[in-house]
């Protein structure tokens, strides 16, 4: 187990927060740019940071251990590499550290080489490799280490789209198998839902939320914790209140109905009309983007985003009717 305690992720926050994340499970930390996650990496690997706060692994305190004192392995988005190695090289330096066995050593070099599509490029240097690649090759050295501890900073960012989704797959069972600590970081809310058995959100250098991916997507607690675990974020009803002792109310943008979708029946149904201002269509999805207003007299307006399974028919200038369920409508404090 690690824990860390009245953790404060930067200068300007004056309250801290307790966590532990349990070994054999992975935690995504979601958050926006700028939201405290890479200063909550540094402080788990010992590295300089604006973030202060204590860190235990198990009975052993951490926090005033150097890195490499911590059983810890860290992939930042800023990835390094040894330039001078090859590969192979690479990826067997901290098998090498470790004393392990030449046989059992090429065989772990050869199997994640193979995982994240690196196998034919092992006697190239990293100056050879494409962002990606690196990138690739940076995981990989940083699973061969073997540590108790694994923090991964948005690792696959750099990677291509269809590559990253691949490789979500292949992390979250070759991540399960080491029995590590696992950190993951990122701003996509997607990769709560694939990899994360627990979730922290972070909003503003200071965590909002944290429980299971679905707990926090079906109950979030504020506005802040809402938009993070949705993509597009949450559309505001107009109309609803504002100030922060009431909070607001809001609909994620999948659960808004379209004029002539099914079961628009139900009893307790709200309407909006929406002016809709553009249309993207992904193949297997539809966006539209407009205005709505609220239809109880008030002048207020919000935008809205809507998003649907299939292929809609929908025009730039429409005003469709927006339905909505009751059930789906979410109550949230501002803070």
């Amino acid at each position: 187990m690690l824990n860390v305690n009245n953790v404060r992720l930067s200068d300007s926050v004056t309250q801290g927060f307790d966590h532990g994340f349990a070994a054999g499970e992975m935690t995504v930390v979601l958050g926006g740019n700028q939201s405290g996650k890479t200063n909550l990496c540094r402080l788990l690997a010992g590295l300089p940071t604006q973030a202060a706060g204590e860190v235990w692994h198990g009975e052993q305190e951490w926090t005033a251990l150097s890195p490499q004192k911590r059983s810890v392995a860290v992939v930042f988005q800023a990835f390094v590499n040894y330039p001078n190695w090859t590969v192979a090289q690479n990826i067997a330096s901290p098998l090498l550290a470790q004393r392990v066995d030449d046989h059992e050593r090429k065989r772990t070099v050869a199997y994640l080489a193979r995982t994240f599509g690196i196998d034919g490029l092992l006697e190239r240097l990293p100056s050879e490799l494409s962002g990606g690649q690196q990138q690739r090759l940076a995981i990989a050295r940083a699973l061969a280490q073997r540590a108790d501890v694994l923090v991964l900073d948005e690792p696959l960012v750099n990677l291509d789209y269809k590559l990253r989704e691949a490789l979500v797959l292949e992390l979250k069972t070759l991540l399960a198998e080491t029995g590590a600590t696992v950190i993951y970081t990122s701003t996509d809310p997607r990769d709560a839902f694939a990899l994360g058995d627990q979730v922290m959100l972070l909003h503003e250098q200071c965590r909002v939320q944290a429980g299971t991916p679905l707990a926090l997507y079906r109950e979030p607690i504020s506005l802040a914790a809402a938009h993070l675990m949705s993509d597009p974020g949450v559309n505001l009803l107009p109309g609803a209140n504002r100030d922060s002792d009431k909070g607001c109310l809001a609909i994620r943008p999948e659960h808004v109905l379209l004029p002539g979708e099914a079961d628009q029946t139900f009893a307790d149904a709200k309407v909006f009309d929406m002016q809709v201002d553009s249309v993207e269509r992904s193949g297997d999805e539809t966006f539209v983007h407009g205005r709505v207003i609220s239809n109880d007299n008030t002048t207020n307006e919000q935008h809205w985003v809507v998003r649907r399974p299939g292929m809609h028919s929908v025009s730039v200038g429409e005003m469709l009717a927006l339905r909505l369920r009751g059930e789906d409508i979410l109550n949230l404090a501002l803070n």
